[in-house]
């Protein structure tokens, strides 16, 4: 992946200096109303680099903890008890267990009810993702329950648009 040291700093170099190919602003569900933020998604290296930075995270997770996934779904409605059904399950175009779901991303921690998170990722392309929904669970993933992680409820989310 990275050659060398200067390698990754060209590569930091360059993403820093473009717009994002994707972006989602994420908006929290009627009982979650404070929560706001935006996921925005680079192409770098045949992958994508995510950077999330949510505000009004709730602090009913205990471990201030957040379940964090890319599904499938095309938008964020639904009903009284899953307000974001829309969004579907995780986005899983190779059929794979959790977590090993393309959509399935690093969970967000939250410090007084503010997250940020940036990493790199080659399950997807900015592109892949257009037109797919981020969800923000109540808990955290436990990387191991299947479907899903058993991450709790949807209680935030964005859809993917072209940057």
């Amino acid at each position: 992946m990275f050659s060398s040291r200067r390698s990754m700093r060209e590569f930091a170099r360059t993403v820093l200096n473009t717009s994002p190919a994707a972006r989602a602003s994420v908006r929290g569900d009627a009982a979650h109303s404070g929560i706001h933020g935006v996921v925005e998604l680079y192409p770098a290296m045949g992958g994508t680099l995510v950077v999330a930075e949510l505000y009004g995270l709730p602090s009913s997770s205990p471990s201030g903890v957040f379940g964090f996934h890319i599904h499938e779904g095309e938008a964020c409605r639904g009903d009284a008890e899953d307000p974001f059904s829309a969004a579907g399950g995780h986005f899983n175009p190779a059929g794979k267990p959790h977590p090993d779901h393309a959509g399935d991303m690093p969970p967000l921690f939250s410090s007084g009810g503010y997250a940020y998170l940036s990493f790199f990722t080659g399950r997807f392309t900015p592109a892949e993702v257009v037109g797919r929904t981020v969800i923000v669970h109540s808990g955290p993933d436990d990387f191991t329950t299947q479907p899903s992680g058993n991450s709790g409820k949807k209680i935030a989310c964005g859809e993917i648009r072209r940057g």
